[in-house]
């Protein structure tokens, strides 16, 4: 399902080509002298806002492919990180050794080392009523998982009592699995390359100050109550086409 926001631009390109057929519909009587605001120029627009729309749903399937792909290699990990931790811990290692490993082990699950701090007094609008933003102690981004894995391999690797029989256990397999997160992770950042790219310009065609589609269709409606008036049938029409900047 489309997200609000793509929704909301999907909308104002719409109501854009909604705008031209009334415009259309005027005939001669509609005889702008902003050249911006012609007929041609308006069907030019209303095709590169369409494209740019088109070039987004392009981009933004293998994008999602990419992250379900992900999102299935990394939901075992931190099971498998307890499992690997449960065995450190049966293997006879020193208390500062499983520590220092289970520090990593820590960040890989997204748990604390400490206990939250107390929230910060919030200062001018970075918070909404009643809500206090902190910053999270844990790191469960996918680039700080992958890094922490990474770390807690060669951990292991280094300690001479983890040698388990179990093979999904073993360093030669956890290494495999480390190689296959930054293989997902690196595909989701190349998919995302063009989607961000395709929106950029998306933003550009609609949301330009003055040039762009939701600036140039305001100004179109202005145009049209100065030609008819503003209780005329035609401003009526188009007055309730709604143009909104989408962030």
């Amino acid at each position: 399902m489309a997200s609000k926001s793509e929704t909301g631009h999907a909308i104002n390109v719409a109501h854009f080509n909604d705008l031209i057929s009334f415009v259309t519909g005027y005939g001669t009587t509609y005889n702008p002298s902003n050249a911006a605001l012609s007929l041609p120029a308006l069907q030019t627009l209303a095709t590169s806002a369409g494209n740019s729309i088109a070039a987004i749903n392009v981009a933004v399937a293998p994008y999602n492919t990419a992250v379900a792909a992900r999102e299935v290699m990394y939901a075992p990990l931190s099971k498998l990180v307890t499992r690997v931790m449960s065995f450190l811990k049966a293997s006879g290692v020193s208390q500062q050794v499983y520590d220092s490993v289970n520090t990593v082990a820590r960040k890989i699950k997204g748990g604390r080392a400490s206990a939250k701090v107390a929230p910060a007094v919030p200062t001018g609008d970075e918070t909404t009523a009643g809500e206090v933003k902190q910053v999270s102690a844990s790191q469960m981004s996918y680039d700080s998982r992958e890094e922490n894995f990474a770390k807690f391999i060669q951990l292991l690797i280094a300690i001479p009592e983890y040698a388990p029989n179990e093979v999904e256990l073993q360093t030669a397999t956890l290494t495999e699995l480390s190689t296959g997160l930054k293989e997902k992770n690196d595909a989701v950042i190349n998919a995302e390359v063009p989607l961000s790219n395709a929106r950029i310009q998306r933003n550009e065609v609609l949301y330009t100050s003055t040039t762009g589609l939701c600036d140039i269709a305001l100004t179109v409606k202005n145009y049209i109550k100065a030609i008819f008036g503003a209780t005329s049938p035609q401003y009526r029409q188009i007055s309730k086409l709604t143009f909104k900047k989408v962030s």
